[in-house]
């Protein structure tokens, strides 16, 4: 039977203190939710001692029912000098009513001098303290070993002392944290095999990322006998932040053997992750391994061909198995056979000899010498596929817009925009205000269809590019506009090309909108 690794997800902490990245206490809970349902055996929730916030966080989860996942609070050692009952970290650890903490402590000399200003022996008895103190009041207690690496470098045998102090005051587990990020591979595993004979509860690697080897270190150091593993989801965190657990997660089960999550769950992985970027309102990565858009993404001809004939040709796993999806990329470089193959995913009838699959493919060909890049917008190449092929009904017409740009003398810039649309075989004349004019069409847009389209307040644009496409025509140059939008399951990628960059923004505008209330009529 495979071996099982516990998987302990600190987005709501760790990967909250990543740049961007502001939750509120229902935030925090939704995805929280959405651990528990995944299948995530500890969710940390914050640092109740540390604000109000994360204290009505659990005050909220402990009326909540978890199907499986044990929520846990985190917290520091006590302070030196005084007594574990006495200190008010440690207090609210046990207000909080999670069922699990984690301490964490200093095991590296050099903080425990130069920033405890303590002594070795007192930082031992803070961590013994502690975490007895809290086996005493009835959690599951977990030491959490700030630094470790860097402390087993510069004193091998104190930083062991820590770790056994931990366990000898009954704590569950005790976690090796490279906190500084920035320990090899090959250390990692070195150092995890030679601690886990020492150690006589579970072990557990909780990596960061500033040497962007957070996933293989953690990777290697349950090759080495970890048994638990902590991370992020999407691998939000501090600096460079934390091991991403969506392909910890994924490595583990499909290409190590072990066990992590009901492996129905894996099918969840790519929802997860879009889930979470959603809430946490950070433009989902497309070169995410694994879950990304662009993870099973074909352009040139000889890769869409080979993969048609075998997926494994340049593929390593199946998509589905985590819940994404093949994707072939349209483009001059992909020929007939790429149109077809998108026709086909698209429920479209055309055929590689069919005179309307070359039109399209002049089509786009056309289109791209002008400017546009459909790997790069495919909701925008399926609405012209659907144009093309008389396949597609507007759901609105547009009779006319106005954008106003105002800058009075010592005030900030504002911008209005005004839109005249006949939608459903109603006039709507509408217009809104937004921090640019882009933001003003967007709001204004949305204000004229929302009473008919209520679907469109749950999805949000979450990234614009400009790219001016030749530079030597100065302010007459055409330029490429790139729009992300995102709703709570997806997110696509719209085009527009025009000398007038409002013009070019409002195609891409367009089709986000379209895009989404096409997909809305599907579902």
């Amino acid at each position: 039977m495979a071996k099982q690794v516990k998987l302990y997800d600190t987005t709501l902490r760790d990967g909250a203190q990543g740049e961007g990245i502001s939750y509120s206490v229902m935030d925090k809970v939704q995805i929280a939710l959405e651990l528990d349902r995944l299948g995530i055996h500890y969710i940390e929730g914050g640092w109740p001692g540390s604000n109000p916030k994360d204290m009505e966080f659990y005050l909220k989860m402990s009326k909540k029912r978890l199907k499986g996942s044990k929520l846990v609070a985190f917290g520091s050692t006590r302070r030196a000098g005084i007594k574990a009952q006495e200190d008010k970290n440690l207090r609210a650890l046990v207000k909080s009513q999670a069922r699990v903490a984690t301490v964490f402590g200093k095991t590296w000399d050099l903080h425990i001098r130069d920033v405890l200003k303590t002594t070795l022996e007192e930082n031992l008895a803070m961590i013994r303290d502690s975490v007895a103190f809290l086996v005493s009041k009835g959690a599951e207690v977990f030491y959490d070993a700030e630094h470790f690496f860097d402390a087993y470098y510069a004193n091998k045998d104190y930083s062991l002392k820590c770790l056994l102090a931990a366990q000898e005051a009954g704590a569950r587990a005790v976690v090796l944290c490279d906190t500084n990020g920035g320990t090899l591979t090959s250390e990692v595993k070195r150092i995890v095999a030679e601690i886990r004979p020492k150690i006589n509860v579970w072990l557990g690697i909780h990596c960061h990322n500033d040497a962007d080897l957070a996933v293989a270190n953690s990777l290697a150091a349950v090759e080495a006998g970890a048994d638990m593993v902590q991370g992020t989801i999407n691998g939000y965190g501090e600096r460079c932040g934390n091991a991403d657990l969506i392909p910890i997660i994924a490595n583990l089960q499909i290409k190590m053997g072990f066990n992590c999550l009901e492996q129905q769950k894996l099918k969840e992985l790519t929802r997860v992750s879009h889930f979470v970027s959603e809430v946490s309102n950070m433009k989902q990565r497309s070169d995410q391994p694994y879950v990304g858009a662009s993870a099973f993404a074909h352009k040139g001809g000889v890769h869409i061909n080979a993969v048609m004939k075998n997926p494994k040709t340049y593929e390593h796993i199946t998509p589905d198995l985590v819940g994404n999806r093949r994707r072939i990329l349209v483009s001059e470089l992909a020929g007939k056979t790429g149109v077809m193959i998108r026709a086909k995913e698209l429920e479209l009838d055309l055929s590689k000899e069919d005179p309307k699959t070359k039109r399209i493919l002049k089509l786009i060909q056309d289109l791209e010498h002008q400017g546009y890049h459909f790997e790069a917008a495919e909701a925008s190449f399926e609405l012209l596929m659907k144009k093309a092929l008389k396949k597609y009904k507007k759901f609105f017409d547009l009779e006319g817009f106005r954008v106003v740009v105002e800058k009075a003398s010592d005030k900030k810039i504002t911008s209005e925009a005004i839109i005249k649309l006949k939608v459903k075989g109603s006039k709507e004349h509408t217009a809104a205000e937004g921090d640019g004019p882009v933001n003003a069409l967007d709001n204004a847009l949305r204000k004229a269809l929302k009473d008919f389209y209520p679907t469109l307040s749950r999805m949000h644009l979450s990234d614009f590019k400009v790219r001016v496409l030749d530079e030597k025509a100065g302010t007459a140059a055409k330029v490429r506009v790139l729009i992300q939008s995102q709703d709570e399951k997806d997110t696509w990628s719209t085009i527009g090309v025009s000398e007038n960059i409002i013009e070019a923004s409002w195609q891409a505008l367009v089709d986000s909108v379209e895009y989404k209330l096409l997909k809305d009529a599907k579902a």
